[in-house]
């Protein structure tokens, strides 16, 4: 079967408006084909040939690329001097010379050719649209919908791309069904075989941090901000914050009035998702203790070199500071970047005070009130006397 050029110049529009790709680019993609079939049919495959086709007419012209030579070795490859001359009266020995070639068809080897470079470049220059469509996407909240579930990957449907979560994205414990409407952190783009795949994520620490961006507008100006997330999707989450301002508590901002800010975040992400908040600090031993909340921590003793910390609690607060399955523990070492070791203080420590109380202000001792102070005096002058007695 032989390859209809005016039907391929009629067709192209149509391949344009399908793949969404601009007409330009699926006319270079034509033309290269043609190019290639050109080689095929008329020349040899390491020739230089350049197509030019006319989507009106749908007339294609070929320029072969020749070199000017003194004896004609390979006429696929040069012209002589005489030959080369006719066409541009000044040509010299060492010059390359543009032959134009008109096509009016093809063979059927040559059209199979065409067939499976216009597929190829189209592909090509497909992933290059949606790469340049998405790629100012990456690291941000997009919507989509639920198009197929298969095994433990579910593929994602987000306009003209689509994304592949993987189990390692998804959130434990939720189930996704074809046709569902779900938020997806776009974490990277992948290049296959099969076109470039965009990875998705909802069990992502960045997916709880762009839900807060949602809620909390004190984000955007710099007031408050996010300086650190543990998170075991589905489980349980551990967010660190600070303020820029004295004046603001940046976890009573985070939780909202009546907890509506966490709340809405709890409810996209999982209501059997917990989520602690706590505050950040540059102090280590205070913001390990602050990670381990609710925990009552006596005394923390930190190896910066090794990044190990040991933490004692009392032996009633063991279990609440390890957590079920060691989960409590191991979201505060991942958020303070140390190794945590958990012990319990058999005894109460009879000089060191606990952790909490050394950060607390100390107070000035409370002056006695004059009539206490008039009654020691007067009970110190009588033991006096009764003593020289």
């Amino acid at each position: 079967m032989d390859l209809d050029i005016k039907q391929l110049a009629l067709a192209l529009k149509t391949i344009a408006e399908e793949k969404n790709l601009p007409e330009e680019t699926v006319q270079e993609v034509v033309e290269q084909a043609l190019a290639a079939a050109y080689r095929r049919d008329f020349g040899d495959r390491e020739q230089e040939v350049r197509v030019s086709m006319n989507l009106n007419t749908g007339d294609v012209d070929a320029f072969v690329t020749k070199e000017v030579v003194e004896k004609v070795g390979d006429e696929h490859f040069e012209i002589s001097l005489t030959d080369a001359q006719v066409m541009k009266k000044n040509a010299q020995i060492g010059d390359m010379i543009e032959l134009h070639e008109n096509i009016s068809n093809f063979g059927r080897v040559a059209a199979q050719t065409a067939k499976q470079v216009i597929l190829q470049r189209l592909r090509e220059a497909e992933r290059e649209i949606i790469m340049e469509e998405y790629d100012d996407k990456i690291g941000t909240v997009i919507n989509g919908i639920v198009g197929r579930v298969e095994g433990r990957i579910v593929r994602v449907d987000l306009g003209k791309a689509q994304g592949i979560m993987p189990m390692s994205e998804q959130i434990q414990g939720e189930r996704y069904y074809p046709g569902q409407r779900i938020k997806v952190f776009l974490k990277d783009v992948e290049r296959g075989p099969r076109g470039p795949q965009l990875v998705v994520s909802r069990g992502s620490a960045q997916f709880v941090e762009w839900l807060f961006r949602a809620e909390v507008p004190e984000m955007e100006n710099g007031s408050v901000e996010i300086k650190g997330i543990a998170r075991e999707a589905g489980v349980r989450s551990k967010i660190a914050v600070a303020s820029a301002n004295q004046g603001i508590d940046p976890v009573g901002t985070f939780v909202g009035g009546h907890g509506t800010r966490v709340n809405a975040v709890m409810s996209e992400i999982g209501e059997q998702e917990k989520i602690d908040i706590v505050v950040w600090s540059d102090n280590s031993k205070e913001y390990i203790v602050n990670a381990l909340s609710p925990t009552k921590v006596l005394r923390v003793e930190l190896d910066d070199a090794t990044k190990k910390a040991k933490v004692f609690v009392p032996e009633d607060q063991l279990s609440i500071a390890i957590g079920k399955a060691g989960q409590n523990v191991r979201l505060a070492s991942k958020l303070c970047g140390y190794e945590i070791d958990i012990s319990a203080e058999r005894e109460k420590p009879a000089v060191q005070p606990s952790v909490q109380e050394e950060m607390k202000p100390r107070q000035a001792p409370k002056l006695k009130k004059k009539e206490q102070l008039e009654s020691s005096l007067l009970e110190a002058i009588e033991q006096h006397g009764t003593d020289e007695q």
